[in-house]
């Protein structure tokens, strides 16, 4: 049953993507054909961004989430998703935001973490076990980049649009304070942990659905000690968006998780080239 109800549901979101890309492109065009770049190229709210109805998103939602369950390494679905689904949680953490000195602090500067921002020679100079060094370590052990994260496009509100971005830019980051590798397990302990944390349902579907496709011995693990180590912290760990991490590359990785109440790995788990980004 499942198989004949997902495929005309992948091939309506594929159509329907089609179109909204087209969209976007004429977008684009439009704002191009002026000299003068104006926020009300892109419906008054942020360069990208993509208008659509409640039913749009309800169509992208469906689609997206039988594509990201058919194919969880489409990242593209996977991002889809989040921001159709995830109004009333993004609410939620630009509150936070806005009630935390530092994360108020980011919310009015937006501090983007890409390539282009980071000063990686410096970053590499810093001693063992400092952020800055950690992060790069997890980089270049994983051969990740933060410019693979997608932009936002699909949230009607430029303020909680940057707080989907901030969330997607720290995601690396977040490996690298609770130490977790790209491997799948890795990668389903950290969605534990942003879906405690977070409470956005893109991160709940994936921390149900990414245990699935772990063997045996990786979902005892996740089940006796990686998983309810996440949730905890989740639970109990100050706001992840709301530090500039950018300002705190020389601070310990072990003062910063004292910092933000997060408790060390019960294990150590080890990248294996069964990675995901």
């Amino acid at each position: 049953m499942w198989p004949s109800l997902g495929k005309p549901l992948l091939r309506l979101n594929q159509r329907y993507c089609c179109l909204i890309s087209s969209k976007a492109v004429c977008v684009r065009q439009l704002c191009s054909s002026s000299t003068d770049f104006t926020d009300s190229c892109h419906n008054g709210l942020y360069p990208g961004h993509i208008y659509t109805t409640p039913v749009q998103k309800a169509l992208l939602a469906v689609g997206s989430g039988v594509a990201a369950l058919h194919n969880p390494y489409r990242h593209d679905m996977v991002a889809v998703l989040g921001e159709t689904t995830g109004h009333l949680a993004l609410i939620n953490l630009r509150d936070r935001m806005r009630n935390d000195p530092e994360g108020y602090t980011i919310l009015t500067e937006r501090p983007r973490i890409r390539l282009s921002t980071l000063d990686l020679n410096k970053m590499a100079s810093l001693p063992d076990g400092t952020l800055g060094r950690e992060y790069l370590r997890f980089l270049e052990d994983n051969h990740v980049t933060p410019d693979s994260r997608a932009d936002v496009k699909f949230v009607d509100n430029e303020e909680l649009a940057y707080v989907m971005q901030r969330y997607r830019e720290v995601h690396d980051l977040l490996h690298t304070l609770l130490g977790m590798p790209t491997n799948m397990l890795g990668e389903v302990a950290v969605k534990w942990f942003e879906a405690a944390q977070t409470g956005l349902p893109m991160c709940a579907l994936g921390a149900v659905l990414g245990p699935l496709r772990l063997n045996a011995s990786r979902l005892q693990s996740l089940l006796t000690s990686l998983g309810p180590w996440a949730v905890q912290n989740g639970r109990q760990a100050r706001c992840i968006l709301s530090i500039f991490y950018e300002r705190r590359w020389e601070q310990s990785v072990e003062d910063l998780r004292l910092e933000l109440n997060i408790q060390p790995p019960p294990i150590t788990l080890n990248a294996t080239d069964n990675r995901t980004t």
